[in-house]
């Protein structure tokens, strides 16, 4: 006699093996939407920040490549330690012709202060009503998501990253950047 649980294996197994034959994969997606597409003009944005004129577009960095890495909050732990860690690499990313951009949905006061606490040199970018986010599919309601995006200097979105880890984030990106540099060269 076959056990429930025997049947329902071999019909979810049936299930994922007909998707895969069919090619039945969706757009990419996650949990906080449709991704832009890779290889394509990454979405355009104009954001007030806690540095400079007061607002940065993705355009004012054309010729430079951009890391564009939204987060959930100011002040959190992970988010924190992510902060801290493309600080820390920001001398990297300067010789490699990146500016980092951090994205989340708090406002220019509290970005202000972010970085007066943790020292940061880069632009962190007040997504409030998170319609950029949304446009990257980094929006979860009333936070931005924890996702990363490599723009080249052209504007094309090159990379994505949605499984991140704050602690090794940052050797990532640099690494991905060093292949994706030495393609374009």
């Amino acid at each position: 006699m076959i056990s429930r649980r025997t049947v329902l294996s071999i019909f979810l197994a049936t299930c994922v093996a007909s998707f895969t034959w069919f090619n039945f994969t969706p757009t990419a997606s996650a949990l906080g939407g449709k991704q832009p597409p890779v290889n394509e003009p990454a979405p355009e944005f104009t954001l007030p920040t806690n540095s400079g004129e007061g607002k940065v577009s993705l355009s004012d960095y054309r010729g430079k490549w951009v890391v564009l890495y939204f987060y959930p909050k100011d002040f959190t732990s992970g988010c924190t330690l992510e902060a801290r860690r493309f600080q820390q690499d920001l001398p990297k990313y300067i010789e490699k012709n990146v500016q980092i951009l951090g994205v989340s949905a708090d406002d220019v006061e509290s970005h202000a202060d972010f970085c007066d606490s943790e020292g940061l040199k880069f632009p962190l970018l007040a997504d409030t009503d998170g319609s950029v986010s949304k446009a990257y599919g980094s929006w979860m309601g009333f936070i931005s998501l924890r996702h990363t995006y490599i723009i080249d200097p052209e504007g094309i979105l090159r990379e994505i990253y949605l499984g991140v880890r704050p602690a090794i984030h940052s050797t990532e990106v640099l690494a991905r950047l060093d292949e994706l540099q030495s393609t374009a060269s």
